[in-house]
């Protein structure tokens, strides 16, 4: 199952945005490309995916085209609202967006080129499957334009892969990074740890078998159980136990020392990067609250505030975009406090921080004592930004909830 879609206000047919947003030409414009489908889902997965019996109709093999109706459509409308940018980061994701030729990608890419241009130096990033990388495919996304590929590993530990429902081979991580090299793409690998079952040598293991494959970028989410996935109604029946938090705060203590210790700087929560210039850039868009819209079945977008989604099933989405109307299924314009306590809430997350001036009168009287909580940095609090220790990352909301009380 996958999660549900927030309920907002209708969206209208044509996709036009309000007469009264005001969109800024000076703020990034990214790009989402979802690519919906998988060979199988994970067990831990909630994300807006398809195997080929949940397709209902909707046909890979026609994806791409059915998509470039869509990013049609968004010239259209941001046309209408003066709003068009060349894009500074296009981003496919999913699913396994590698599932579909490598081709496919790249024409979807040229679409996107044609449509709103690129600024020089964009970066483009395509995840992928460690078992869909071949030398063919990785030089194929690097002469279409792709810049950067970000390779599920999840684990170097084949039994952790078994509790998670991954059905990579491990080695083919390897493999799959040295075509990446080859073809002259920067490459992030993408772990998970407090899996069931997994220890804290199990992810030692992971940690330094990432490090080993020298990747410009390492990515360590903890496992979230999201209702609705087969882990979820495993753990409720008791068939496998519920994640340890203790365990997991170890786990991400771990990540951070080796990580640094091999030359990575933490620049978001669960991410790091040797160097400021291999840091994901789209991703950062996001914490930093920038526009973008996101194309494909279940996608969002955000422009000027204004935020929308698509309807989730490919079969319907390609219905819509098909019959020239927008698959937007809903949108909504938060108010200033619910932006506020957003950017408030993205922005602590990486290291760049937020400025104190930012916050609330209640929000800046509580820097003094998340300081003595050792929960942000004083050097960092004394420059005029909120930026977390180490502890603080691990007690992120704490921290959150306190400069938004």
């Amino acid at each position: 199952m996958v999660s549900a879609l927030p309920i907002g206000d209708p969206a209208p047919t044509d996709g036009s945005l309000p007469a009264a947003l005001t969109i800024d030409p000076a703020v990034d414009f990214g790009v989402y490309l979802h690519v919906p489908f998988c060979r199988v889902r994970c067990g831990y997965c909630d994300f807006n995916t398809y195997t080929s019996s949940e397709l209902q109709g909707a046909r890979q093999d026609q994806y791409a085209d059915t998509l470039l109706h869509e990013v049609a459509l968004s010239r259209r409308v941001l046309a209408d609202a003066g709003a068009l940018r060349p894009a500074t980061t296009v981003f496919f994701g999913g699913g396994t967006p590698t599932l579909l030729p490598a081709g496919d990608l790249g024409r979807m890419l040229a679409g996107v080129q044609s449509t709103f241009g690129l600024v020089p130096g964009a970066e483009v990033t395509v995840e992928a499957n460690p078992d869909t990388v071949t030398d063919a495919v990785a030089a194929e996304l690097a002469a279409s334009g792709v810049t950067r590929l970000s390779i599920g590993m999840q684990s170097a530990v084949p039994r952790v892969l078994a509790a998670l429902d991954r059905t990579h081979d491990p080695d083919n991580v390897a493999t799959a990074v040295a075509a990446a090299r080859r073809a002259g793409l920067d490459v992030s690998v993408d772990l998970i740890y407090g899996a069931p079952g997994e220890t804290l040598d199990d992810w030692r293991r992971s940690l330094q078998t990432a490090v080993a494959l020298e990747p410009d970028h390492i990515s360590a989410y903890a496992l979230i159980i999201e209702e609705g996935t087969k882990l979820h109604r495993q753990i409720r029946r008791g068939e496998v136990p519920a994640p340890d938090d203790d365990l997991q705060a170890d786990m991400y203590e771990l990540a951070d020392g080796t990580l640094a210790a091999a030359g990575f700087d933490w620049y978001e929560v669960s991410n790091w990067a040797r160097g400021d210039h291999h840091r994901s850039r789209h991703n950062l868009a996001y914490w930093r609250g920038t526009d973008w819209w996101g194309f494909g079945p279940g996608a969002h977008s955000h422009v000027a505030g204004l935020r929308w989604w698509n309807v989730k099933h490919p079969a319907a989405y390609a219905q819509r975009v098909g019959s020239g109307q927008s698959p937007a299924a809903g949108r909504e314009r938060p108010d200033a406090a619910s932006r506020e306590l957003e950017d408030v809430l993205l922005r602590s997350r990486i290291r760049d921080g937020i400025e104190i001036a930012r916050l609330s009168a209640d929000g800046r009287t509580a820097v003094a004592g998340l300081i003595a909580d050792g929960l942000i940095e004083g050097a960092d609090a004394l420059r005029g930004r909120i930026v977390l220790t180490l502890r603080g990352r691990l007690l992120a909301d704490a921290v959150v909830r306190a400069l938004t009380a």
